[in-house]
């Protein structure tokens, strides 16, 4: 919210009369929108919960009762801080889960499924014989 009202002040001194003012009320309300749907949380697409599977599979479960696979992302998607999930289709939205969100417990095996591709407890398949 404070780099769009940065942005609306940078309009409002840039631009003058009745269209500075509009524009800067739009930047402001685009603002307010963007900080209630994806940092409040209070969209129906906002994440809700992650569910993982003995199959390995995560997914998202959304406000709206949606689910949307995910997968980790490489490299630095996956911290002692955080874990970053990508979504599995080329449309759809990442998701960064911080270490304040989940218990530490519930991090470890997070951080473990991002790593190995499955949870602790959960064998792999068996050999065939």
């Amino acid at each position: 919210m404070a780099v769009h009202a940065t942005a609306a002040a940078c309009v409002l001194a840039t631009m003058t009369g009745l269209a500075g003012m509009a524009l800067a009320v739009l930047v402001l309300a685009l603002g307010a929108v963007s900080a209630r749907e994806r940092a409040l949380l209070r969209g129906s697409r906002s994440p809700r919960a992650i569910a993982i599977p003995a199959s390995g599979a995560a997914m998202v479960i959304l406000a709206s009762g949606e689910t949307v696979a995910v997968r980790a992302v490489r490299g630095l998607g996956v911290t002692r801080h955080w874990v970053a999930l990508g979504p599995v289709s080329p449309i759809g939205r990442a998701v960064l889960v911080t270490s304040g969100m989940l218990g530490p417990a519930n991090m470890r095996i997070l951080r473990l499924w991002a790593l190995w591709g499955r949870i602790p407890g959960v064998a792999s398949r068996p050999l065939p014989v």
